[in-house]
């Protein structure tokens, strides 16, 4: 019952927007569906959230749309990634908004990836690399232990913005770690099967997914991180996979799935897209199903 009600919920938000009635007491700019699903969680009808995104579009290239420019400037707090995923449009927003309250380093400003530990950060910056991120990769919402400390710092940041509704945000937050810890040992035993597991992925946002699961990344089909592969790179990874076979190869919902679909159809692999945040799978429709989608594609794939 409790997901099935998380899932209306989830919809609505994805659908409108917004999750909560206008007058609520703090006004939440969420860039990704995880975020706005998550603030959700810990705020209920105290919040009202905006999600700036959806699940089929890279977060990496979003436009600095004027309804997003609107939508910031009456935004008590942002709740975006960080670790530089939005770079490419975030900063943008902000300035054009003029809204002193998110502005860089005030308290309206909230990066999940502050609260984490980062993996894959670059011992060097050097941008011929490809799109790496100086602060480590920034894709943590593929490992849902991450929402644990988020959750919680996010609870603490709604308490200080909004004092009079503080008891409320720490109460749900108790709440949803409890619920949230059930569902880890749920998906544990679930996706026991995949331990060890060798896998190729088409982009590097699969790190935090691959730590928690156990997988083993062989290849990516990317080149450098954020380069889209030419035919005679893709050739490389077909010779790469018949010395080192894999089980799967994994993409996200918002990537082209040509790629993946040429090298798998060649190597006699199925090529599997994976929900990657709420809303990029008909079935991943909250923080639940999420992971419940992401499990169950890559156990249907492994048989």
């Amino acid at each position: 019952m409790r997901k099935a009600i998380l899932g209306a919920l989830g919809a609505a938000l994805l659908a409108t927007g917004a999750a909560s009635p206008a007058a609520a007491a703090l006004q939440v700019f969420a860039c990704e569906p995880e975020w706005a699903a998550l603030a959700h969680e810990i705020g209920g009808d105290k919040v009202s959230i905006y999600a700036a995104t959806t699940g089929v579009q890279d977060p990496h290239l979003i436009q600095a749309r004027p309804s997003l420019i609107s939508k910031a400037r009456t935004a008590d707090l942002t709740v975006c990634t960080g670790a530089e995923l939005e770079i490419g449009w975030l900063p943008m927003i902000v300035s054009q908004s003029a809204n002193k309250k998110i502005a860089p380093g005030q308290r309206g400003v909230f990066q999940p990836t502050d609260y984490v530990k980062l993996l894959e950060t670059p011992a060097s910056l050097d941008r011929s690399q490809g799109d790496i991120h100086a602060g480590g990769n920034p894709h943590i919402q593929s490992d849902p232990r991450n929402m644990l400390p988020v959750g919680k710092a996010l609870a603490d940041r709604f308490a200080e913005l909004d004092p009079a509704n503080a008891a409320t945000y720490r109460a749900r937050y108790a709440a949803f770690a409890t619920n949230w810890t059930a569902a880890l040992k749920k998906w544990q035993t679930e996706a026991a099967p995949l331990r060890g597991v060798s896998i190729a992925v088409q982009h590097r946002s699969w790190v935090y997914l691959e730590n928690w699961l156990g997988l083993h990344r062989v290849v990516a089909l990317e080149p450098k991180p954020g380069v889209p592969p030419s035919s005679g790179y893709l050739a490389q990874v077909l010779e790469v996979l018949k010395k080192q076979p894999v089980k799967m190869i994994i993409r996200a919902a918002y990537e082209d799935e040509r790629p993946s679909e040429f090298v798998g159809g060649r190597a006699g692999v199925p090529a599997v897209m994976l929900p990657y945040t709420i809303g990029g799978s008909d079935q991943a429709k909250d923080l639940h199903s999420l992971y419940d989608d992401t499990i169950n594609r890559m156990l249907k794939a492994l048989k």
